[in-house]
């Protein structure tokens, strides 16, 4: 069976390439497991060829990150100036950040924010944790935009950037990320059966919706170029994976409701 790909590339020029990540891979090396395959990696090997080399890695800046399990937009800098000037703007909270999650349950109220502190790596595996005492500042604004059964789809916005930050506030307000093992109740995924009235189908041939972390980095906007008096901002949407896709459209269909608007 053919590989799906781990990439694609959104957006490219000689200072940034955004890609939407596929889930799976993560973004740099891991402290605990360097010898993984990442997503740096990859995409440095892919300008070498480019440049007609032997096909070992060229230089790329990792700016920021996203979960391994989790799909969408990473930015990575293309020179050292550009990774400075980005590494920064998001430290100055300048790069807004946009998340689609599907949950567990179905939350009472419209809206809600998270922000309670957290660690990063508080056990021994590598969970981040709730510490009112130690945590560092984390917000998480959560919407509700739409409903099927017993699962939600909830668009997200982190002002602060923790390790985990979604996953963790998202379980804490009681509605965990669907197929989080590491801090929901089941890494079970989505069937239709599950929230379509009268399904009909076979039991036994039916295949989940969504099996595995439903996080998607749908858009980030961050200021750009480094030079650009203005002010300019870069705007850049990673179109949902087909998975998440899938899941979405038959909810939009039992409800008979549009549920997200990747415009």
């Amino acid at each position: 069976m053919k590989q799906k790909p781990f990439y694609s590339i959104i957006y490219e020029d000689d200072s940034i390439t955004a890609v939407n990540k596929a889930a799976g891979i993560s973004v740099s090396a891991e402290r605990w497991d360097e010898s993984r395959e990442r997503l740096d990696r990859l995409l440095g090997g892919h300008y070498a060829e480019q440049a007609g080399g032997s096909g070992e890695e060229r230089r790329i800046f990792t700016v920021h990150r996203i979960d391994k399990d989790t799909s969408g937009i990473v930015v990575f800098a293309r020179n050292s100036k550009t990774h400075r000037f980005l590494s920064q703007a998001f430290e100055e909270g300048l790069v807004h950040k946009r998340y689609i999650a599907a949950v567990y349950g179905r939350p009472s109220w419209k809206e809600a924010s998270c922000d309670l502190p957290l660690v990063p790596d508080g056990n021994k595996a590598h969970m981040t944790i709730i510490d009112r005492y130690r945590g560092k500042k984390s917000l998480t604004h959560f919407r509700v935009l739409g409903s099927a059964g017993n699962y939600t789809v909830l668009e997200v916005i982190p002002e602060t950037g923790r390790t985990h930050q979604i996953r963790v506030h998202a379980c804490s307000l009681g509605y965990p990320v669907v197929c989080d093992s590491l801090y929901g109740r089941s890494a079970k995924g989505i069937y239709l059966s599950a929230f379509k009235r009268n399904w009909r189908g076979d039991p036994l041939d039916e295949k989940p919706l969504l099996n595995r972390l439903g996080l998607h980095a749908l858009k980030l906007s961050l200021p750009y170029k480094p030079l650009d008096a203005a002010g300019k901002s870069l705007d850049m949407t990673a179109p949902l994976p087909r998975d998440m896709a899938a899941l979405i459209r038959q909810m939009e269909k039992c409800t008979g409701q549009r549920i997200v608007n990747e415009e």
